[in-house]
């Protein structure tokens, strides 16, 4: 691995385990030492860093030979990732119980549209950006930056339920009851139905797989999703 790769690394796994480490185990003693506002101002300070470090490291990262062949099916593929990717993350925006603020929801909310999917709509919709764009840049650094954010959606969604649960116990429960981590599973547990999908859902998610799949054509040169096949 070279040195330009190493140090893409240590910025992944910086941004990662700050992440982690300020949500989870460090977030209640900094909150009662400095207060809700400071730490939020110290939490976005550090995000941004960690954040503009990894992908200033992925900028000036080597561009290696990639690791599998990657033809139209791959990108096919990617594509629909994309689109559900899209859906799932603007269904998130709306009466989501993990929000702050409105955990009271949880104990009473039905599990619909993109919840009745998985409680970690927005965390799975990250997953699924990472996972596409290995599929179809298997290259190092790339495999590097998208590997992190999919390692920590899914695991910060754990850890999520870990602290909401002890944060609300009962009420985190029962949404819990309704819901799953895993895509599908409460579906097939027969746990929620699929049920009526929000126009925001469905249209949101189609105009932005739309607008973002095109913008890859002025900022990488690489047309992308649809525009694959249209250009």
């Amino acid at each position: 691995m070279s040195d330009g790769s190493v140090l893409l690394l240590v910025a992944a796994i910086a941004f990662v385990a700050t992440h982690l480490a300020l949500s989870h185990p460090l977030r209640r003693m900094l909150v009662g030492w400095m207060g809700e506002a400071a730490f939020a101002g110290l939490y976005s300070t550090i995000a941004a860093i960690t954040l503009g470090t990894m992908i200033w490291t992925f900028m000036r990262a080597p561009t290696t030979p990639p690791v599998w062949p990657v033809g139209n099916g791959l990108w096919a593929m990617a594509t629909v990732m994309m689109l559900g990717a899209s859906i799932l993350l603007m269904g998130s925006l709306i009466r989501n119980p993990a929000f702050p603020g409105a955990g009271e929801s949880a104990a009473t909310m039905q599990a619909h549209g993109v919840f009745a999917i998985t409680r970690h709509p927005m965390m799975w919709s990250f997953a699924l950006w990472g996972t596409s764009h290995i599929l179809i840049l298997p290259i190092t650094r790339n495999i590097i930056l998208s590997g992190a954010i999919v390692f920590l959606s899914l695991v910060g969604s754990f850890l999520q339920d870990r602290k909401k649960t002890r944060l609300d116990p009962a009420g985190w429960a029962a949404w819990k009851s309704r819901t799953s981590y895993l895509p599908f599973a409460a579906i097939v547990q027969g746990k929620a139905r699929f049920g009526p999908f929000g126009a925001y859902s469905l249209l949101g998610g189609f105009v932005l797989w739309i607008v973002a799949s095109w913008a890859h054509i002025p900022l990488s040169g690489i047309p992308a999703g649809i525009w694959r096949w249209l250009t």
